[in-house]
């Protein structure tokens, strides 16, 4: 915090820091035994002329904080790089994770990408704002709710929290706007040949193509053949399997993975409940991370919702760390699914 040469705080931001990273310190309680400091870091989203501060953190999560309760504050430097791993920025990131995973139909709308494949995945049915729409936001935002209403689809856009370069401004437009936040996740990254050097990767079938048996342990059940096309999407796909215990039951363990320059993401990993914690998923990961090795790639990302605690822990295990949050918004009044 900011404190003068009289050791008093200082607060040391204006309306005129709303976009900048902000480091605050404000009074809580209401009495003289109950009063105490509370300290939030992010990017300050907005202050309002009736004296109230939002600021969005790193996990999106938006804090308003009266003016009258802060004791100090100051402008701090962007999210720093982070210390292991590969180096990346979040729109190398965006848009690798979007090579990723194609939709079946996708139309610009100035630096905007508009996505849609019949409503399998947020992330394949939303759109990747990465700059200017080219509108002011409110003639884009209705131009979003055309396109995807003409789809039969609700209206999602997908936006980025808690690394350089990304878009708390955005979500806290849309949160004035009504749109809803209903899935929040992180982007991860790590190295790859740590992974590959994990496990032998014995018993691990690889196919660029989701067989039947892929298919049978894939969480979602029912899949269309739009599903299929985007699981099937990106430079260079494999899909994992290592077989079930008996004949004919669906495999152990599954895995997915494109390979798009030094990038190799992972996705898609998952292990029969009954067969967890014997190192199935790290096998699977070791198999993939090998193949991309042989491909050239040297880095590695993947994506994991914040309550996932068991994938959490593996995947550090592995070497991998949270590089930024990412959030899907649906438009008010969308139905969404």
């Amino acid at each position: 915090m900011e404190i003068s040469a009289a050791g008093r705080f200082e607060v040391r931001i204006t309306a005129a820091d709303v976009g900048k990273r902000v480091s605050v310190r404000r009074l809580t309680g209401n009495g003289v035994t109950t009063e105490k400091f509370t300290d939030t870091v992010g990017v300050l989203t907005s202050w309002d002329d009736d004296g109230m501060l939002t600021i969005t953190r790193r996990d999106g999560e938006s804090v308003r904080i009266p003016e009258s309760a802060l004791v100090a504050g100051k402008v701090v430097p962007a999210a720093p790089a982070r210390r292991r791993g590969p180096a990346a920025t979040y729109r190398e990131l965006a848009r690798v994770a979007s090579r990723g995973w194609r939709p079946v139909e996708s139309e610009r709308l100035g630096e905007w990408e508009l996505r849609a494949a019949a409503g399998f995945t947020r992330r394949a049915n939303s759109v990747l704002p990465l700059g200017d729409p080219g509108l002011p936001l409110d003639a884009a935002l209705a131009a979003v709710r055309r396109w995807y209403g003409e789809r039969g689809l609700p209206a999602y856009v997908q936006t980025a929290t808690g690394a350089e370069g990304t878009q708390e401004l955005l979500c806290a437009e849309l949160e004035r706007r009504g749109w809803v936040r209903e899935v929040s996740a992180e982007l991860w990254t790590g190295g790859l040949a740590p992974v590959a050097d994990r496990a032998a990767g014995a018993g691990v079938v690889l196919a660029r193509e989701a067989g039947e048996d892929w298919l049978a342990r894939y969480q979602r059940k029912g899949v269309s053949e739009v599903a299929l096309k985007v699981l099937g999407s990106g430079p260079s796909v494999w899909f994992a399997t290592v077989s079930g215990e008996s004949p004919g039951a669906a495999p152990a363990a599954i895995g997915r993975l494109v390979v798009d320059g030094r990038w190799a993401g992972f996705a898609a990993v998952e292990v029969d409940p009954g067969l967890r914690r014997r190192g199935l998923a790290t096998e699977v990961m070791a198999a993939l991370a090998r193949r991309a090795l042989e491909e050239g790639a040297s880095a590695a990302w993947l994506q994991v919702e914040t309550d996932n605690e068991g994938a959490r822990e593996l995947y550090g295990r592995l070497g991998f760390a949270a590089h930024h949050a990412y959030h899907h918004y649906r438009a008010p009044g969308a139905d969404g699914s």
